[in-house]
């Protein structure tokens, strides 16, 4: 017998500022993050780094970012999801000011580790806050405001990162990116002192990670946020590599074509996440529309990704705003159906559940490209891998999930 509960209303509401700002943190998160792919041409000429070297410092910062969602998802749900974001901001701040200091190879995988433990923070608590203060037919687009923030800001990163490091070089844009993220800081600690903070009965408080491991559901979307995320990284890690070693472009051109890719990503979150909710609201199944958006979105990331792999140059390019378009269905998708699952006063631990195993692409992933790049010459081979990957995802999200729908923990207190 499955355990299902209806989808008790939400009481609280969140101030106007509060979902932009977590929009804004995920938008500098991903700056933060990519600047070390932005400037991996640089950095790979500079310290003499092969392609297999740069995917292990890549690797580096997924080595603390995916253990320790299980940490920052507890720390949400359990002691204040607000603070344990401006805790995490903090970290990775002076983490990214940091690394446009060093100078050698072991201390920039130390600090990629602990910007990854500084990141932890952004998802499981946008995840509590937004799952325990929307109800359904608001998440969508939330979630889908939030996710322009995983596009945006490598956007950003790429577009005016990448014009700075071709001007000034890649350590005067660490420090000036790292700077500039400490500033978020204020407008959310005033955001935070109105916002409300559920507080749940004893019957309704959350269950602990060996409940939601018991749960089918859990691991379809633990499966389904792997795929998206390995497919995903693999562009986010290597398209400027790609677009400078593979096809000849100029930092600047890589800037500028990168940042016209991961727009087209933001375009398709919000809006995609829009239209679902709307669907949802004018009546069509919960479980119909969020299942059908995150199969159809990895789809056409496989399918884009397969005609990259096997076409010429202006193919290539075409097949990645493609791909772009994919991502954007599944992101705000994959986070609104944890949020369902998990209830009001789960949020935080299940989506940190859900993103660590999601995130355990980042750290196989980039080694894996680099490799696969160093062995074969090229980035065809890759490139068929996160499409294949891509399409295993699938399977978590249609099969391993029978219905997208709040889950009664009550048979899981005390055990």
């Amino acid at each position: 017998m499955t355990a299902i509960a209806a989808d008790a209303p939400l009481r609280t509401r969140l101030g106007v500022a509060v979902v932009p700002l977590l929009a804004l943190a995920v938008f500098i998160n991903y700056v933060d993050r990519g600047n070390l792919a932005t400037a991996g041409p640089l950095i790979k000429d500079e310290l003499h780094l092969s392609a297999a070297q740069f995917g292990l410092i890549v690797s580096a910062f997924f080595w603390s970012y995916t253990p320790g969602q299980l940490l920052a998802g507890w720390m949400a749900d359990r002691v204040n999801p607000y603070r344990t974001l401006a805790l995490g901001v903090a970290v990775w701040s002076l983490a990214t000011v940091a690394s446009g200091l060093v100078t050698g190879f072991a201390a920039l995988i130390g600090l990629r580790i602990l910007l990854g433990l500084g990141e932890t923070a952004v998802f499981p608590c946008a995840g509590q806050v937004i799952g325990g203060n929307l109800p359904e037919h608001q998440r969508g687009a939330a979630n889908g405001l939030v996710g322009m923030g995983t596009a945006l800001g490598p956007a950003f990163g790429t577009f005016v990162g990448g014009l700075v490091m071709a001007k000034y070089g890649w350590r005067p844009a660490f420090l000036m990116f790292g700077s500039a993220s400490l500033l978020w800081l204020v407008p959310w600690a005033l955001a935070a002192r109105g916002a409300p903070r559920p507080t749940p009965t004893r019957d309704q408080a959350a269950p602990s990670f060996g409940a939601i491991c018991r749960r089918r559901e859990a691991w379809g979307a633990g499966l389904g946020h792997f795929a998206n995320n390995y497919a995903f990284y693999f562009v986010i890690t290597w398209l400027p590599v790609y677009l400078v070693k593979a096809r000849g472009y100029s930092m600047a051109e890589m800037a500028t074509t990168g940042g016209l890719i991961y727009i087209t990503y933001a375009a398709s979150s919000f809006s995609m996440g829009w239209l679902a909710d709307r669907l949802i609201a004018a009546g069509r199944s919960v479980t119909t529309v969020r299942k059908t958006w995150a199969a159809a979105g990895l789809v056409l990331v496989a399918a884009a990704l397969v005609i990259g792999a096997a076409g010429d140059a202006q193919t290539s390019l075409i097949a990645l705003y493609f791909a772009a378009w994919g991502f954007g269905i599944v992101g705000p998708t994959m986070y609104s159906i944890g949020q369902t699952l998990a209830g009001p006063h789960a949020g935080g631990k299940w989506i940190g559940f859900q993103n660590g195993l999601g995130n355990i692409a980042g750290i196989v992933g980039p080694v894996i490209t680099g490799v696969l790049v160093d062995r074969t010459g090229g980035f065809g081979a890759a490139f068929a891998v996160s499409a294949g990957i891509a399409l295993v995802g699938v399977f978590g999200w249609l099969a391993m999930i029978p219905k997208v729908a709040p889950i009664d923990w009550a048979p899981y207190r005390g055990s």
